[in-house]
């Protein structure tokens, strides 16, 4: 069986960046092959990685409302268009669940998404979701057991109160949990003082590991306005050297 792992968060904390980050991580350390899920109504993980686009989850349910070929039943419909669906890449695949469709969300689109989401889990070491923060569609999927939850956070007040709550509603969306990773994107350095007394407040009163502090990035920033894949980023690089680091220690267990 696949691990998953989950990134969830509120807008503009960082959490596509740092699941981009941890897919290259991954893929140089030959932990592979990755189903990655940009799960993300505003999706752009695949901007982060240099790949194009074709077909999301919202076309496809678009395409539901119409005729079907004649002698096929809906539910191979559904899995094949999910099939062509699926970004190829070495290492990894990538599907993008895209903009939901009026009211309903994906409506009945998610059970086939469940259905083929358990065919096609076996093919992968591990499946990355890159969530909103309410992490709804991770029950759409049917992925109630995630072996690891990012929650990430900016380096504010609001945001660790917002990593908190996401930290509260696992059990409540009936998700369990292995464990749980607190991440805080585009911290000052040094840290504040004020800054790190919240965070060590919420990881002890919610059961939250600190996976570690990232800081702010003038690669990254410079990796995203020229449209470069953040797959490409050099091993000798500051941020690749920082979030290599904390994620040889969250997945020392699991490393060949």
């Amino acid at each position: 069986m696949p691990q998953v792992i989950a990134m969830a968060g509120k807008g503009g904390t960082g959490k596509t960046t740092t699941t981009a980050l941890l897919a290259r991580y991954l893929l140089q350390k030959k932990m592979t092959p990755l189903l990655l899920v940009d799960a993300d109504a505003n999706a752009n993980l695949n901007e982060l990685l240099g790949v194009e686009v074709g077909l999301t989850l919202g076309a496809i349910r678009k395409e539901l409302k119409g005729e079907l070929p004649v002698g096929m039943t809906r539910d191979q419909f559904m899995e094949l268009k999910i099939h062509q669906a699926l970004i190829e890449e070495s290492g990894f695949d990538l599907l993008v669940m895209g903009q939901p469709d009026g009211p309903g969300c994906y409506c009945a689109a998610n059970q086939y998404l469940a259905m083929t989401m358990d065919r096609l889990a076996d093919n992968y070491r591990y499946i990355i979701v890159d969530n909103e923060a309410g992490m709804e569609h991770l029950s759409r999927m049917n992925l109630r057991a995630i072996d690891y939850l990012f929650i990430t956070s900016d380096p504010s007040a609001r945001g660790i109160l917002t990593a908190r709550r996401i930290a509260d509603i696992s059990a409540p969306l009936g998700l369990t949990v292995r464990h749980q990773y607190l991440l805080v994107n585009r911290a000052p350095q040094p840290v504040p003082e004020l800054l790190l007394e919240k965070i060590n407040r919420a990881v002890a009163e919610t059961g939250m590991t600190l996976g570690g502090i990232i800081p702010s990035s003038s690669e990254l920033i410079h990796q995203e306005l020229s449209g470069a894949s953040c797959l490409d980023l050099g091993d000798d690089t500051e941020i690749i050297q920082t979030v290599t680091a904390i994620f040889d220690t969250i997945f020392a267990d699991d490393r060949p």
